[in-house]
């Protein structure tokens, strides 16, 4: 098992961010088939997603993205890949005007 932790610090504010992480869930059900719920909270919202072999959460707040996923042993074989693409995908998204500073945390397999 592989675990993912990717952390994006950003300045749009709950409505904002809320907007994009939903535009993210579209994006990751279309391009990596995934099954994804939204559930929204008053200061925070969780999108849920998992597939076979891969499952996690992306936490919304007005300041932050915050992603942790599970990767299960065949598919750890290929975090890196999977890490730098969904990087690509956040920073992609966050305006860079909204970036406050981009982290990226990992975490040993």
């Amino acid at each position: 098992m592989a675990d993912l932790h990717i952390l994006r610090h950003h300045t749009l504010g709950l409505q904002a961010a809320r907007k994009l992480a939903f535009q993210w869930a579209e994006q990751v059900e279309k391009d990596f088939s995934m099954t994804c719920t939204y559930e929204e909270g008053k200061s925070t919202d969780e999108v849920c997603f998992v597939r076979t072999g891969v499952e996690g959460t992306l936490t919304v707040t007005k300041d932050r993205f915050e992603l942790k996923a599970r990767l299960g042993f065949l598919v750890g074989a290929f975090k890196g890949r999977i890490e730098s693409e969904i990087v690509k995908m956040l920073d992609d998204m966050l305006p860079v005007a909204a970036t406050a500073r981009p982290d990226r945390v990992r975490k040993k397999s």
